[in-house]
């Protein structure tokens, strides 16, 4: 889903992460904490690294054994700036337990530690949770400084009431729970990353790669595909909060974090596997190459140069797409690819999408060189089933996947606008 940074600093509630980050990482987000050296009076570096499964980092000079990658993703060639590295992948940085001296430090511009120096390097969202003795969080200088960080746009969260650290004593000043600060930090992440939080929860299916059907034991019938536009798709959604799972059909790339992936090679294996996982998505974004033909009868073992060209009798494999199509809820969103080649390749397109019965097809031509099947980068037309037509210019596949699910979410919002309308008016779709 997300990438989280999360800052510990000096605090008896300290303890108070440990099950946040668990919470956090059930529920697919993928975690890297820092600490100050006082916090791990409290709380020690392996309880973290042992839930989040990466190291924890003290020192902004200290060399991180995974070069600024977070669980589930490739560590980089370079070794990078270690507080630069964190920070910049993060799409979210909480600083909890935050101690009135941290807040201090954050409010001036200090960087004398790795929580704060990634403070400021921060170009994600920061939010800040409070933890204290409730006469120094009630101070006019604590107050003070909090009221300065929220005028940066610094996310609080606030403390709450109840039983302190100190002996019999009760006020404010008590950690938000575990749950509140999953929450919080959920809640901003919907905003963050363009979701608004509309894809949180949402249930997206993915079709990745190329399907390979086979001729003998050796050999296959395949494509280039290589599936990353379909793990663009998956990272960006997740990273948006939905819940994916992908379908990667020969398929050689990590994993995207917090996505669930199924491994298939063939047409019908890969009908297999969206078969069972489609009645409970919510969208499905089928971005696979799925094969139109196999060999109807592939041969058990290799098949021998010197006993001649063999003749190979293919036949049509699952219309993948066309059968789901056929066994959709009203409320899901069905969107094709179409890799098309040279001229007509809109209208290839917007016919596939007529045909299927789809709410969107994205189209690139395969033609143009530098984009596609191997690619780093695309360039698409997307097609909408009410008639529109959006233009991705050529970038990243990860930017491209950004625009795509714009497209998606636009076209979900306007059909459950509708649908919404008519519950409440039963004799609206009569009339229109």
């Amino acid at each position: 889903m997300a990438r989280l940074l999360v800052g510990v600093t000096g605090g008896i509630s300290a303890y108070k992460l440990l099950e946040t980050i668990r919470l956090a990482t059930k529920a697919g987000h993928s975690v890297r904490v820092i600490q100050t050296k006082s916090s791990a009076r409290f709380v020690g570096p392996d309880s973290f690294a042992g839930i989040t499964g990466a190291p924890v980092l003290f020192d902004e000079f200290e060399p991180d054994p995974l070069r600024g990658a977070y669980p589930g993703d490739p560590p980089p060639e370079r070794t990078p700036i270690t507080h630069l590295a964190l920070v910049e992948r993060a799409d979210l940085y909480l600083i909890a337990p935050a101690s009135a001296n941290t807040i201090a430090k954050l409010a001036h511009g200090q960087a004398d530690n790795l929580v704060t120096t990634a403070a400021l390097a921060a170009g994600c969202p920061v939010l800040v949770a409070p933890a204290m003795n409730g006469r120094m969080y009630t101070h006019p200088a604590t107050q003070a400084n909090l009221k300065l960080l929220a005028e940066r746009g610094i996310d609080l969260i606030g403390p709450g009431e109840g039983e302190l650290a100190s002996h019999g004593e009760r006020g404010i000043g008590r950690l938000a729970e575990p749950p509140e600060l999953l929450a919080a930090c959920e809640a901003r992440l919907g905003d963050a990353l363009g979701g608004d939080r509309f894809w949180l929860g949402r249930r997206v299916l993915v079709t990745a790669g190329g399907t390979r059907e086979p001729i003998d034991s050796v050999r296959y019938i395949g494509n280039r595909s290589s599936g990353r536009m379909g793990f663009a798709l998956a990272e960006r959604a997740a990273r948006r909060g939905a819940e994916v799972t992908v379908v990667a059909a020969n398929v050689s790339l990590a994993a995207p974090p917090g996505v669930r992936v199924v491994g298939v090679q063939t047409a019908r294996e890969l009908a297999q596997a969206c078969e069972r996982a489609f009645d409970v998505c919510d969208i499905l974004l089928m971005a696979a190459a799925v094969a139109d033909f196999r060999p109807r009868h592939p041969a058990a073992r290799k098949l021998k140069k010197d006993a001649g060209i063999p003749a190979i009798e293919l036949e049509a494999t699952e219309d993948v797409l066309s059968a789901l199509s056929g066994r959709r809820r009203p409320e899901q969103a069905l969107v094709g690819f179409a890799a098309e080649h040279g001229e007509g390749a809109v209208r290839y397109g917007r016919d596939k999408l007529e045909r299927k019965g789809l709410d969107a097809i994205v189209i690139n031509d395969i033609s143009e060189p530098g984009i596609g099947f191997e690619a780093t980068e695309n360039e698409v037309i997307v097609v909408t089933s009410d008639g529109g037509e959006r233009r991705l210019a050529r970038a990243g596949k990860a930017e491209i996947a950004d625009g795509v699910l714009e497209t998606v979410q636009k076209l979900l919002e306007s059909k459950e606008s509708d649908n919404r309308a008519v519950r409440a008016d039963p004799d609206r779709a009569a009339r229109v």
